[in-house]
């Protein structure tokens, strides 16, 4: 079953549950999924640029939950965390801070980084190895930690 039909079916089931909040944050995503496919050269979305979609909703509802709450705004800040939980369903697990940390320790060994001047190295290689399964802050924080050693 590929990401849409899987997100149709749960669009269908949240219309039978007549859950309106996770029913609009499905069709937000079924909606940037249409319009991904309509852009490009082909009619159907691979299950990875989907995933990317996903991983960017939820990335945008998380950094407005967080200036929700700093403005004391805790009504509108409910609303954004429940359509982050909504689409962590659709997103693979993430690696733990530990996990990071060892495949940063393998890509700086790999590479031969030596100091902060080879960070584009180690970042390059890692961003495409971890793609959507660990967050880029998180990622470059801990290289900047090991090369700064």
């Amino acid at each position: 079953m590929s990401f849409t039909e899987k997100i149709n079916g749960d669009i269908k089931s949240a219309m039978l549950a007549k859950d309106k909040e996770k029913l609009a944050v499905l069709r937000d995503i079924k909606s940037k999924l249409i319009l991904e496919a309509t852009s490009g050269s082909g009619s159907e979305v691979s299950d990875e640029t989907a995933m990317k979609i996903c991983m960017k909703l939820h990335k945008q509802r998380m950094e407005t939950y967080e200036i929700y709450i700093t403005q004391g705004r805790e009504d509108l800040a409910t609303d954004e965390l429940f359509q982050a939980k909504v689409l962590e369903e659709y997103l693979p697990k993430m690696m733990g801070d530990e996990e990071v940390k060892a495949e940063v320790l393998a890509a700086i060994s790999a590479t031969g980084a030596s100091g902060p001047q080879d960070m584009g190295k180690v970042m390059g290689l890692l961003s495409a190895k971890l793609a959507g399964k660990a967050d880029g802050k998180v990622i470059s924080t801990f290289v900047k930690e090991a090369l700064a050693k």
